[in-house]
């Protein structure tokens, strides 16, 4: 009996394997059209173009037909786009060379906005610190209170 349950067990896995296996394989028609852009200057992916007729989406979805008719996985039917137009068809930057840059900048960016703030905030928290140990004003020397003298006088001849 146990064996049975850890045999079914061990078929269920290996099933389960096998279909993510093949899921990973045999891309939808789908996720093809959004790995493409659309080389008509609409700056949308060959799923997402939204004009009828369009000169570029159309024959680009018949080639992918033809590709996925032919049996190949994703990396291949994107690869031979790749040869075939450029890197441009692909609606996102291969992570090698220097496209790596595209992908790793915008982390670095919000990285090192995060570490200015930080800093900054830190600094602002020692300036009010340093507030407080700051002596208190020196007493008023006699040049001040001519000064404070001068001030009242004047005040006073405004208000009348």
């Amino acid at each position: 009996m146990r064996r049975s349950v850890l045999a079914a067990a061990l078929v269920a896995a290996l099933l389960s394997f096998a279909a993510v296996s093949a899921r990973a394989t045999a891309p939808t028609f789908q996720e093809l059209e959004e790995s493409l852009t659309c080389q008509c200057g609409c700056g949308l992916t060959v799923h997402s173009c939204n004009h009828l007729q369009c000169g570029s989406a159309l024959p680009l979805r018949d080639e992918i037909r033809a590709q996925m008719a032919e049996g190949k996985d994703k990396e291949a039917i994107l690869a031979h786009f790749r040869e075939k137009y450029g890197e441009k068809i692909l609606s996102s930057p291969t992570t090698t060379g220097f496209n790596l840059a595209a992908w790793i900048t915008p982390f670095l960016a919000v990285a090192a906005g995060g570490l200015l703030i930080g800093l900054m905030v830190l600094r602002w928290g020692r300036r009010g610190e340093g507030a407080e140990a700051r002596p208190a004003a020196p007493p008023a020397t006699a040049a001040s209170k001519e000064h404070q003298k001068i001030l009242e006088r004047e005040l006073e001849r405004f208000e009348r």
